[in-house]
């Protein structure tokens, strides 16, 4: 089965118009807009795109549209549905899992390696990001939550300082970030973000490589009662 979320409210093209983007054709700006909508929730898994409708609201012609959205299409964030055109795409429970497993792996290395090449400066600002996201567990803003975590993400993977490394990981993020947000929104997964953020912390600031892997590894990966709850916790399913 596949899992759809439910859907975001339109958004005016006002609100949605591509930023400028230095070099950048139309229909790559058009990419990187319709990509964070997608990413942001703004846009849902299964929700259908119509390429007159985008076309009216970023107030272009049809062939950029079609160019973001073939370029969309082939990293896996829309796909092309029978009798149903061009939608976001929905990822299977099976696939979703293996892909978190995957994203476990990959955070893993990237916390390894960020343990053995991260400079001062940059174990600094990961403890920097950390006291935020304390505040914003305090404050009980799960959306100012979910914002600074992917601050202390990024930087984690910018201190691994292994570029193919750190792209793939952001590649694998963004792909499964619908429903990852979701698991932010979980009973005590805020706090337990806190603790598990601790150690990979610690670990990287004792450059224990090995506990760094080990502790970046068991933060993103849904295992026993953890994988039952977001499974559980997931919007109704829907198709094959």
């Amino acid at each position: 089965m596949s899992i759809m979320t439910g859907h975001a409210p339109a958004l005016a093209a006002e609100d949605v118009r591509p930023r400028p983007l230095s070099g950048g054709t139309l229909s790559e700006e058009l990419r990187v807009a319709l990509e964070e909508m997608i990413v942001s929730g703004a846009l849902q898994p299964g929700e259908r795109l119509d390429e007159a409708e985008l076309a009216a609201r970023f107030k272009v012609s049809r062939t950029p549209v079609r160019e973001a959205v073939k370029a969309l299409v082939a990293t896996g964030l829309l796909e092309v549905r029978p009798r149903q055109g061009v939608t976001v795409a929905t990822i299977s429970i099976p696939v979703l899992l293996e892909m978190f497993q995957m994203m476990a792996a990959l955070e893993g290395l990237c916390a390894k390696l960020a343990a053995r090449r991260a400079t001062i400066a940059e174990r600094r600002a990961l403890r920097e990001i950390h006291e935020r996201l304390i505040q914003s567990l305090s404050n009980n803003d799960p959306d100012r939550f979910y914002a600074v975590n992917l601050e202390f993400h990024e930087l984690l993977y910018d201190a691994a300082h292994a570029q193919f490394i750190a792209s793939q990981t952001r590649n694998l993020r963004r792909r499964v970030a619908a429903y990852r947000r979701s698991v932010t929104h979980q009973p005590g997964r805020m706090a337990a973000t806190i603790g598990e953020h601790d150690r990979i912390l610690d670990a990287i600031e004792r450059a224990d490589a090995e506990a760094a892997f080990k502790a970046a590894l068991d933060h993103v990966n849904l295992l026993g009662d953890d994988m039952a709850d977001f499974i559980a916790g997931l919007p109704q399913a829907v198709g094959d």
